[in-house]
């Protein structure tokens, strides 16, 4: 096949006909030629007056040697190869399954390639099954109780289950079309595959993570819930084993780590057992929100209303003369922010929309970087502590409930406390107390982000708007630790791989699956069933 990019079409033309005839067009071929297409990727050109659609499509002509032999048009290539081929298998045979550690992306993606192998692993998450973990989220929710080991951060398909669903990545590597067709296979739309910023929605999330654990099942996995690794045996610097929910024992020589980036119990058992480790940098501030009908008509312009472009997002940064930055990040278009806190007495929120995208407001965090050098010390996991502070405060300025603070941009920029909400009603799912929330933050990260605000309005007509609404704090971005690994992606100990966003080598749903499955192939190259 041959592929064609940038065919803009404008919205409402439709995208049958009017494709093939903008494909005529560009490849100087009659329309009976075309003997098939299928869209690759399609995006949204909304910096004009006229919104545009923008497509990349793969084509099936009659003479596609004859059309790339011709002269040289700009944005017409052979279409690569993108199927994801299996790796071969190692010679060394390991005598007990491989132990998988964590279902989020990076961990369920590694098992599902695991037993697609023919290694049958045996998987272990901390927090409930979905079903059983929405319980425990919305009863914490709702009543403000928290389940320490099941909730937004832990269980099945991880912290990314109770978010957008969203599926943009900077990496380019096939690996991640093998986890777009998976997702779709398990019952993600179909769009996923060439809409240009995919999202799949926590509620149908929900349900793919589920098939995929029934197929790692099926292909002999086993998936155990509840199941917290409270220890790892360690003998001259190589794996034995792990430990259960501080009783059972599990013999195992192969143990993939994919513990997220909140298992911070987990990273101090780690460090206590030896495992090497660095601190990280990585980002915090708040959420922000504004009316969805406002990014709509800040964005789309003339061509607001159109049913078929769906509700706005937007991505911005600003960079301050002191080497800040603030941007924004995990855009929540029609969506909530949700209590994320996975340990008691501390504030974390988060972003969360629907597949519908329908609800009254749009948020988005408003991040500015940290580094270890901001943590107050060197130790490997400063970056944990540093992330406390900030959660405790947030927890006792919203009131010591879960409650969360927030303020309203006006009385932000102006630095004095707000006193009662506005005409945006906050989102936040158990309530925000009205507060000053640089209270609950490092002062060089509100400056900059009281910076950042007004420069942001110039791109997005409202942003700062005196009643849009700050929710704090948002502390869990990345990962704060990184657990060493070497080319191989075995970590000091030998045996012990580590994986995906929580040990620091990824930032995202795609990119911590990517990362599962090249774990799971070093396995396989290096070991057989």
């Amino acid at each position: 096949m041959i592929r064609v990019s940038d065919i803009k079409l404008p919205v409402g033309s439709g995208e049958g006909d009017s494709l093939r005839k903008a494909l005529s067009r560009k490849l100087s071929v009659p329309e009976r030629d075309i003997l098939d297409f299928k869209i690759f990727r399609k995006s949204v050109d909304a910096r004009k007056s006229r919104v545009y659609f923008v497509y990349t499509v793969d084509v099936s002509l009659k003479n596609e040697k004859r059309v790339l032999a011709g002269p040289e048009e700009k944005g017409v290539t052979e279409t690569p190869e993108m199927s994801y081929h299996f790796v071969g298998r190692g010679d060394i045979k390991i005598n007990s399954r491989p132990v998988v550690i964590g279902t989020g992306p990076s961990g369920l993606f590694a098992a599902l390639t695991l037993s697609e192998l023919g290694f049958g692993p045996l998987v272990f998450e901390r927090g409930g099954d979905v079903d059983s973990r929405t319980g425990t989220v919305n009863l914490f929710w709702k009543a403000g109780e928290l389940d320490n080991e099941s909730n937004v951060q832990f269980g099945e398909g991880g912290a990314g289950t109770f978010s957008d669903g969203k599926l943009t990545t900077l990496i380019r590597d096939k690996r991640c079309r093998k986890v777009l067709e998976e997702l779709v296979s398990a019952g993600a739309p179909e769009e996923i595959l060439y809409i240009n910023k995919p999202h799949v929605g926590t509620d149908i999330l929900k349900k793919v993570v589920k098939t995929i654990r029934e197929r790692i099942i099926r292909l002999g996995g086993e998936v155990r819930f509840f199941s917290r690794v409270s220890d790892i045996k360690v003998h001259k610097d190589r794996i034995l084993g792990v430990e259960i929910n501080g009783g059972e024992k599990i013999d195992a020589g192969i143990v993939v780590l994919a513990i997220g980036h909140s298992a911070r119990d987990t990273f101090r058992m780690l460090y206590d057992r030896g495992v090497n480790m660095t601190p990280k940098a990585f980002s915090l501030g708040v959420r922000v929100e504004h009316p969805q009908a406002w990014i709509d008509a800040a964005q789309y312009k003339n061509s607001v209303g159109r049913e078929s472009l769906g509700p706005a997002d937007y991505k911005l940064v600003y960079h301050n003369s002191g080497g800040r930055s603030c941007y924004t990040f995990c855009m929540c278009p029609g969506g909530i922010v949700v209590a994320a806190a996975s340990e008691s007495g501390g504030v974390v929120t988060n972003g969360m929309s629907y597949y519908a995208r329908d609800a009254q407001n749009a948020n988005s965090a408003l991040l500015v970087g940290v580094t270890p050098g901001d943590f107050g010390g060197d130790h490997p996991l400063s970056g944990i502590e540093f992330q406390r502070v900030w959660e405790k405060k947030a927890f006792q300025l919203g009131g010591g409930d879960y409650r969360a603070p927030a303020q309203l941009v006006g009385d932000f920029l102006e630095g004095r406390p707000s006193a009662a909400a506005g005409s945006i009603i906050p989102s936040y799912s158990r309530g925000v107390t009205p507060s000053d929330i640089g209270l609950c933050l490092p002062e060089y990260v509100v400056g900059t982000i009281r910076e950042a605000i007004p420069q942001f309005d110039k791109k997005i007509k409202g942003f700062a708007h005196p009643e849009a609404v700050l929710t704090g704090v948002e502390t869990r971005s990345s990962s704060p630790v990184r657990i060493v690994r070497d080319e191989g992606y075995e970590s000091s100990v030998a045996g012990l791989y580590p994986a995906g966003e929580g040990a620091g080598y990824a930032g995202g749903i795609i990119s911590s699956a990517v990362d599962g499955i090249k774990v799971a192939e070093a396995i396989a190259n290096k070991y057989r069933p």
